[in-house]
C-alpha cells in the first residue's frame, strides 16, 4: 500500500514540473522577459567602462548590469566592441532644513551620472546626464542610523541611475 501512496506523489510532483516547464517555454516563446533584461546591441557584446571611480556604487551596479544582459566587459579599450565613458560620477548632500539651534534636521542627496557611448573613434551616444535626488531626515539622537539611512539611499539611486543608463544603451543600434 505504501508504495502505491508514493507513486502517486511523485506523478503529482512529475506533473507539476512538466506544468512548470510548459509555462516558462510559453513565456520564453511570447518573447516575455524579466525586467531590467532588455538585449544589448551587437557592438555592446564586449565593452570596456572607463570611469573616474571604478569603486563607486554606479561603477559596480552599471558593470553587474551589463554583465547580467549578457556583455563580457573588457579591460582594454584595444579589445573591446565600444567604450563606454563614465565622466561624471557624483553624489552631493545638502542641507535642506536646520533647527532652530542651527543643527540639520533634512538632507538632500543628489547622485549625478554623465557618460557615453563609443565605438571605433566614432561617437555612438553624445553624453547624457542623469541624475536622482532624494531627501531624508536627520536627528542627532540617531546618527548611526541616519547615516546607513544615507548609504541605503545612494545605493539605491545608483542601481536605479545604472537602470536607466541601461535602457538608454539598450536603444542603441
Amino acid at each position: 500500500m505504501w508504495s502505491s501512496d508514493r507513486s502517486a506523489v511523485l506523478r503529482r510532483s512529475a506533473s507539476r514540473w512538466t506544468a512548470l516547464a510548459a509555462l516558462a517555454a510559453v513565456a520564453a516563446g511570447c518573447g516575455f522577459r524579466l525586467a531590467g533584461t532588455a538585449p544589448l546591441p551587437a557592438v555592446l557584446d564586449r565593452p570596456h567602462l572607463s570611469f573616474s571611480d571604478p569603486y563607486s556604487d554606479f561603477a559596480r551596479m552599471f558593470g553587474q548590469q551589463l554583465r547580467d544582459a549578457g556583455a563580457t566587459l573588457e579591460y582594454s579599450d584595444a579589445t573591446a566592441t565600444a567604450t563606454v565613458d563614465v565622466s561624471r560620477d557624483s553624489v552631493e548632500q545638502r542641507v535642506l532644513s536646520v533647527s532652530a539651534r542651527n543643527i540639520p534636521t533634512e538632507y538632500l542627496l543628489i547622485y549625478t551620472v554623465t557618460y557615453s557611448v563609443r565605438h571605433a573613434g566614432k561617437e555612438l551616444l553624445a553624453p547624457q546626464t542623469i541624475s536622482l535626488s532624494q531627501d531624508y531626515s536627520f536627528s542627532e539622537q540617531a546618527v548611526l542610523a541616519k547615516q546607513h539611512e544615507a548609504d541605503r539611499l545612494r545605493r539605491q539611486m545608483a542601481r536605479e541611475l545604472a537602470a536607466i543608463a541601461m535602457r538608454r544603451i539598450a536603444s542603441l543600434k
